[in-house]
């Protein structure tokens, strides 16, 4: 007897000291704002998603909201935290700081918006990511861009700037890369670029990109890209334009090298260079109006990216 209350004591010790924190449990992650990240001429602020258990050198995913939305909004919103508890990657989420007529919407209008270390949004995104490499690890070799709306016409953007920092990106519903003419044809209805009946050829689409960063001939960012057929808001017809901008890009042709369903309602159209990578993808997902990504859209993104 005196044996078994001497090891129930035990026990109970045992229990006392673990629940006055000798053996506190993991933290779980939560989004940090953070602030002082760098050159921000776009005014914005920074959200930064680390997970609990990650790689030393973890892949950096940036994930922008659409117009009137957040960082923080976009982070309850889609799926690319939980996805990041998964597969140990770091999101940053930058929230939009200009108005433009939904509310807050990332600068893709401006003539600083359109040239590499020209200012405004593209340049603070940039520091973001800096700060995340610097600060968390980042892998410089596995830097990504995705968004929605606004954040899909921003990952077009960031893209044709930042061509050596960015590996690839996800545009859900957005735009080419120098859509907008200015401010003034951001909003619906004035614009020509969202007003239905944008339609460029695919050199002067390439031609604007390559004039973005002049003088870059490295690698470019492989893209993927996403639209709603029923979506009146920013024209389906904008998908084609953005296909052929980035095909034109690449050098590739306009027909797509395979076509297929991955599941119903998602029709994909993949763009193949002749060593078979697959360079430019686009996804028609019908009947969808302007509402992605929806649920496992951004697994297949990540997918995309090579993040598995």
């Amino acid at each position: 007897m005196t044996k078994l209350r001497t090891v129930l004591a035990t026990l109970i010790s045992i229990l006392l000291v673990a629940g006055m924190g000798g053996a506190p449990p993991a933290a779980a992650a939560s989004l940090v704002e953070v602030t002082g990240f760098g050159s921000n001429p776009g005014g914005m602020r920074m959200h930064l998603y680390v997970p609990d258990s990650h790689p030393a050198n973890p892949a950096i995913v940036v994930a922008m909201h659409g117009c009137g939305g957040s960082g923080p909004g976009f982070y309850s919103s889609s799926e690319f935290a939980s996805l990041a508890n998964q597969k140990g990657f770091l999101v940053i989420y930058p929230s939009a700081q200009q108005q433009a007529g939904f509310g807050k919407c990332f600068d893709t209008w401006s003539d600083a918006s359109k040239h590499r270390g020209g200012g405004s949004d593209p340049v603070s995104i940039a520091s973001m990511v800096t700060y995340a490499q610097q600060k968390h690890g980042g892998d410089p070799q596995r830097v990504f861009a995705t968004g929605s709306s606004s954040g899909g016409m921003m990952t077009n953007h960031l893209l044709a700037l930042y061509p050596d920092v960015f590996k690839a990106g996800a545009a859900f519903m957005g735009v080419p890369f120098n859509c907008f003419a200015n401010a003034a044809d951001f909003p619906p209805g004035a614009s020509k670029c969202t007003g239905g009946s944008m339609n460029r050829t695919p050199q002067q689409w390439g031609d604007a990109v390559r004039q973005a960063y002049p003088g870059y001939a490295g690698p470019r960012p492989r893209m993927q890209l996403w639209h709603g057929t029923a979506d009146t808001l920013v024209p389906y017809s904008l998908l084609q334009e953005e296909i052929e901008q980035w095909t034109n890009v690449f050098g590739l042709s306009q027909t797509p090298t395979s076509t297929d369903t991955p599941q119903p309602n998602w029709n994909r159209r993949q763009y193949a260079d002749p060593a078979g990578t697959v360079q430019v993808e686009a996804y028609s997902i019908q009947g969808a109006g302007h509402s992605l990504p929806s649920g496992g859209m951004a697994a297949r993104a990540l997918a995309f990216f090579g993040i598995g």
